[in-house]
């Protein structure tokens, strides 16, 4: 069965492929159908920007489609960056212009920095509308550590562990990430409904 995931995130389509690797779905990138339209995330929840993206992908294309939102939220600022990671430092900036932002922002709280990764998946067909969510606690370091992942993975180091997310490959990431138990939790729901 074909699934579209509504992503140009290439790191993100890497992980997901790699959780859904054992059932029968083929998971199809918006690159390999020609789509490169910006689909602008207007919500105020990771929930609704997921929506979003998955509403539009399969209005266009009428076939199956999941999407996510995620993003990092950091205790000592409210919870922020929250929906507006991927731009927290504006529009069109690279990870380490919003890694260098949130830690100035965080100069002046005292360490630990406490934060959580947070992803909505969710799942969309004719029939079934579907989300789920997962989380990955841990903590802001001051250095950048680990050249794997993407976004704030060289600066969270999650709990129980001495080193960040970008310091771990790829199989062991995907056991804890956020993303990780979202979409697998997502999978789950799909074998209970029998959609693939």
């Amino acid at each position: 069965m074909k699934v579209i995931f509504a992503t140009g995130n290439k790191g993100k389509l890497r992980e997901v492929k790699n959780i859904f690797a054992d059932t029968n779905l083929e998971i199809i990138s918006l690159e390999e159908l020609n789509f490169n339209e910006e689909i602008e995330e207007t919500g105020l929840t990771f929930y609704e920007n997921a929506f979003i993206k998955a509403d539009a992908i399969f209005n266009k294309f009428k076939i199956p489609t999941i999407a996510d939102d995620s993003g990092l939220a950091v205790d000592q600022l409210d919870g922020q960056p929250g929906v507006f990671s991927a731009r927290y430092a504006g529009e069109n900036v690279t990870y380490d212009d919003n890694n260098r932002k949130l830690l100035k922002e965080l100069e002046n709280f005292p360490q630990p920095h406490f934060a959580k990764f947070v992803c909505c998946a969710v799942f969309v067909d004719n029939t079934n509308r579907i989300a789920v969510n997962g989380e990955l606690k841990g903590e802001i370091i001051k250095e950048f550590k680990g050249t794997n992942g993407f976004g704030f993975d060289p600066i969270f180091q999650p709990e129980s562990y001495k080193i960040t997310l970008a310091e771990m490959n790829i199989e062991e990431k995907n056991k804890i990430s956020h993303r990780s138990k979202a979409f697998n939790l997502l999978k789950e729901k799909l074998v209970d409904l029998s959609i693939f």
